[in-house]
């Protein structure tokens, strides 16, 4: 007996897809339209910021007679008139140990607070999730005034009443904290979710205590997610004015931002508007400095809940 071969079978080419009419104008013209926009809006941000910068290096008469035009030199001593005669120097220094503080702090609370919320179910997960959802709706305002009390009362605390109270660092790091908490909770709950389980079930199979198993193996996976929180709770604690004034009166206890403030109120008496803009520009310099050193790590840990 004899096989039987089948015939050869031939592939027919396939026809080419009919794009309907002006499917490739309509995504050229869009492309461009995107490309404009981003262009424009580069542009609104980034011009004012150049200004700020050339102004800082002029005198105040060049400022004044030609404030579009380059300095004929580098005039360096608007930053130190700025850090030393407007005081900037101190405020600058009090943000940083509000800061140090508060940023850590709400890093370590708000990345457990998560990981509990994200990877255990236990009656009441829900209503204590939505419960930080629901701080983000919470205007600052509305608690203004209670929270000026609450603040001074905890000077009368046994303890902690020396480290506490109004004109304290530590107790406008703790608002900070309580304030950042919503946000931090709501993003790494999101981005713990992501984790693989399997890792986490190998690592209690190891013998991983629950501590171990979120200090040594899941917070290391999380570091994309806590570096863009992080940046995030860097910038709103540093731009933050709102609290400080009203917890912070003592001239020298007050940040930043009530300094830059209060520089650019005095301007109506003395007009010193270069050492205004050299305010501006110490104040802007570290949060671009660490933005630019972290924004491969930002971009990784906004994306990464979306490719996974």
């Amino acid at each position: 007996m004899t096989a039987v071969q089948d015939p050869p079978v031939t592939l027919l080419p396939r026809p080419p897809r009919r794009r309907g009419p002006g499917v490739g104008a309509g995504a050229g013209a869009l492309s461009l339209l995107n490309g404009t926009f981003l262009l424009i809006w580069g542009l609104i941000t980034t011009l004012p910021l150049l200004w700020a910068i050339v102004s800082s290096f002029k005198t105040n008469s060049e400022f004044l007679s030609s404030p579009w035009s380059l300095p004929d030199a580098a005039h360096f001593e608007n930053y130190s008139r700025a850090w030393t005669v407007a005081n900037i120097g101190q405020y600058f220094v009090n943000s940083v140990i509000v800061i140090v503080i508060s940023v850590p702090l709400t890093m370590l609370l708000g990345a457990m607070a998560a990981y509990v919320l994200a990877r255990y179910e236990f009656r009441g997960n829900r209503v204590i999730y939505f419960g930080f959802v629901g701080g983000l709706i919470f205007p600052v305002f509305l608690a203004l005034v209670p929270l000026f009390f609450v603040v001074r009362n905890t000077e009368n605390l046994p303890l902690l009443g020396s480290l506490l109270g109004l004109n304290s660092h530590l107790s406008l790091a703790l608002v900070y904290v309580a304030f950042s908490m919503p946000f931090t909770v709501f993003f790494l709950t999101a981005f713990f979710r992501t984790q693989p389980t399997s890792i986490a079930e190998a690592a209690i199979v190891d013998g991983c205590s629950h501590f171990g198993l979120f200090f040594r193996v899941m917070l290391p996976m999380a570091k994309p997610g806590l570096i863009s929180i992080g940046l995030f709770n860097v910038l709103g604690h540093w731009n933050q004015y709102v609290l400080p004034v009203v917890l912070m009166n003592e001239p020298d206890k007050k940040v930043l931002a009530q300094g830059l403030a209060a520089l650019v109120i005095s301007q109506g008496y003395r007009g010193d508007w270069t050492a205004l803009f050299a305010g501006l520009v110490i104040a802007l310099l570290p949060v671009l400095i660490v933005y630019v050193l972290f924004q491969r790590q930002v971009q990784a840990g906004l994306t990464a809940g979306v490719l996974k």
